[in-house]
């Protein structure tokens, strides 16, 4: 295990803000893991877990001691009579890993195609798209207590699951949080074999419909994921962003029609529990942003929840301009609609 000073930090999140690590720690294995914590230094240092990077805005110089998990390795860990049970180690690449799984007859995963990041992020961020949210095919995980040093395991019911949100994104209230205090080292899916497609997304049922299929594959469906990712999102290594930067927000009915009696237009879906979700595009759009930009921050001209750095790599955008857009988008949001509007990425 090997401490390095100063790394740069641009290669290593997908927005492309220039950042350093003033100490940073690449683990490879369950061991270097062990060989941190065993160093009295190391581990009373406070610590930033650095994934995949695609999740994050930058806004200076990393002081915490960044881990980034490289650990690697997919299989076939188990089978039931229902389900396939698949590792893959943290630092997995995440459509990597929708892929392999789909190569070797272990469908389930097709509609989670090409989220950037890495495996050990994903239940943190409970990722989703197209119907279908990482808990739903979530077995088990395996962690570490960067405190205490102990291994733990965790169901889905001990993750807290919710819409963008787990146990590892909140503070430790009374035993409940895990945020900087867990470093997820293994993810496990269930993956049915009794698999049924996830269809009904507008943009699925669309691509369905063109190619005149009434039972798309697991396959179908993931080609049909990637196509309307690639013609909506930005890829991140050609145009620096973040992904969808809002989460939708979430209503009560009341509010919805409130809202609706002024904007009749708006895109909503109803939940099962009655309430109303928004889709945070359609109201930065109606705000006029889409196109917009402050320095060299902007809005992506197909998609109004992604900001995008317009300054490359030979001018990148700052954290800073990234962050100052965000909140002039919330606050037109806010004036208009009532709603404040949460952003996803984890700010640094």
């Amino acid at each position: 295990m090997l401490v390095e000073k100063n790394i740069p930090l641009q290669g290593l999140n997908s927005f492309g803000i220039v950042a350093k690590a003033l100490s940073f720690v690449r683990l490879q294995s369950l061991a270097d893991v062990d060989a941190l914590l065993a160093d009295p230094v190391r581990h009373a240092a406070p610590k930033f877990i650095l994934g995949g990077g695609s999740n994050i805005v930058l806004t200076g110089d990393v002081k915490p001691l960044v881990l980034k998990v490289d650990i690697t390795g997919k299989r076939l860990v188990s089978q039931t009579e229902k389900a396939w049970i698949v590792e893959a180690g943290a630092g997995e690449n995440w459509h990597d890993l929708v892929t392999w799984t789909l190569q070797n007859g272990y469908p389930g995963l097709e509609n989670l195609a090409l989220i950037p990041g890495s495996v050990g992020a994903s239940p943190v961020q409970n990722i989703g798209a197209y119907g279908v949210e990482l808990q739903d095919r979530f077995d088990s995980l395996d962690a570490v207590d960067l405190t205490t040093g102990q291994r733990f395991s965790l169901n889905a019911a001990q993750c807290a699951f919710g819409y963008r949100d787990s146990v590892f994104k909140h503070v430790s209230d009374r035993g409940f949080g895990l945020a900087g205090k867990a470093l997820i080292t293994h993810v496990r899916f269930a993956l049915a074999k009794n698999w049924k497609p996830v269809l009904g997304y507008a943009d699925i049922e669309k691509k369905r419909l063109q190619a005149n299929i009434e039972n798309p594959t697991a396959l179908q469906i993931y080609e049909w994921v990637c196509e309307i990712r690639r013609a909506k999102l930005p890829d991140w290594r050609v145009l620096g962003n973040a992904g969808s930067f809002f989460k939708n927000p979430t209503v009560s009915n009341e509010q919805c029609l409130d809202i609706i009696e002024r904007e009749p237009k708006i895109v909503h879906y109803v939940l099962a529990d009655g309430s109303v979700k928004l889709a945070a595009g359609w109201l930065i759009d109606a705000c006029g942003w889409k196109g917009k930009t402050i320095g060299n921050a902007g809005v992506y001209e197909r998609q109004a929840l992604v900001l995008v750095n317009r300054g490359g790599q030979a001018n990148p955008v700052t954290g800073g301009e990234v962050m100052t857009l965000a909140k002039s988008i919330q606050t037109s949001v806010y004036e208009r609609f009532g709603i404040m509007l949460e952003h996803e990425p984890v700010v640094v």
